[in-house]
């Protein structure tokens, strides 16, 4: 009886330390091999047809910078659209049930809509060149804490409104009836109206505003004036919508500027390289890229985007000398100075 006692404990301790010999090779093992790292999934969903699209690129690129290299440890799916609603919240749905990691979303609407897909979910949205300043745009809570989860890079549409007619102003000082073409029903265009109609009014000019919902609908505004003795304008103001971007749109405005030579600027465009506008204030997307990249990058590191503040877009200055002599516009040598870029 005691021989089969000690039996017992002797093969007992042996099973122990084998044990023990077992666990140790599996610990000594594992530490000589790296973890798999993770890899993140972002969606990004790029409004506004193809310009606003290098965003994307200063995304990417800045992500690079952070160490997230494509393929390794991030893959990006990009989805382009152009001014779609019913695109942007398909496309909005395919990132949340793909289960992306983290949305990037541009401009104001298709943000709106990402945020609105990924309500209920754990899925983060960071927007850049989106409006934030104008009523009726419901995307944050506030720049310091935009709440929920949610953060990005803002585009302030009204300052740089206000700033775009001081320069054309400045530029075309003869100009007292100066058009605002924009996208009938764009959200963002009532906030823009409010603050340069009043500086419009101080300066003793009459601003011209005319709503589009098609290029059919501009051409027949712009084909009757032209039949006019008096057009009755002196220059065209692009605020910050789709209509002043779109090509289909700017072809038409373009061509009636240099017709009748109004000079035209707000934003730094042209018709297949003709019918430049004169000069261009307003974000550089690539950049605004990037900016959004740093907020995504504390984002994917485990700070709640709800509580990161806002941003807001580095702005440029750019003029098209080339084109403002085609116009019969001198610029100003304090305006050459303040520019970023002068095109010559």
């Amino acid at each position: 009886m005691l021989v089969k006692n000690n039996s017992q404990k002797k093969f007992q301790t042996a099973w122990v330390l084998l044990s023990c010999v077992m666990a140790i090779t599996m610990i000594l093992s594992g530490c000589g091999q790296a973890p798999t790292p993770k890899v993140y999934r972002v969606g990004i969903l790029s409004g506004l047809g193809t310009f606003f699209a290098p965003a994307a690129d200063g995304f990417k690129a800045q992500m690079t910078e952070l160490g997230y290299v494509e393929g390794e440890n991030i893959t990006y799916d990009i989805q382009t659209t152009n001014v779609d609603i019913d695109a942007y919240r398909s496309i909005s749905k395919k990132f949340v049930d793909d289960k992306v990691d983290l949305i990037f979303s541009f401009p104001t609407e298709a943000s709106m809509e990402a945020k609105a897909a990924a309500q209920g979910t754990d899925i983060p949205v960071v927007f850049a060149l989106a409006f934030t300043d104008v009523a009726g745009i419901d995307l944050i809570e506030s720049v310091r804490e935009p709440g929920g989860n949610i953060t990005g890079v803002r585009f302030p549409s009204a300052e740089i409104a206000s700033k775009r007619l001081q320069i054309l102003v400045e530029m075309v000082p003869d100009a007292k009836r100066i058009l605002v073409p924009y996208l009938k029903g764009y959200p963002n265009v009532p906030g823009q109206l409010d603050v340069i109609r009043v500086q419009a009014k101080d300066l003793g000019i009459e601003l011209i505003e005319f709503a589009a919902s098609s290029p059919p609908e501009l051409q027949a505004e712009l084909d009757r004036r032209t039949a006019l003795d008096d057009i009755g304008l002196d220059a065209i103001l692009l605020i910050a919508e789709p209509l002043g971007v779109t090509p289909d749109f700017y072809a038409f405005l373009g061509e009636f500027s240099y017709e009748h030579r109004l000079p035209i600027g707000g934003i730094l465009n042209s018709a297949e390289g003709e019918y430049e506008s004169i000069f261009g204030l307003g974000p550089t997307p690539s950049v605004v890229g990037g900016q959004a990249a740093l907020l995504a990058d504390k984002v994917l590191k485990g700070t709640p985007a709800g509580t990161i503040p806002v941003v807001t877009s580095e702005s440029a200055f750019l003029i098209n000398y080339k084109a403002a002599q085609a116009l019969g516009v001198t610029i100003p040598d304090g305006l050459l100075k303040q520019a970023a870029e002068v095109i010559r």
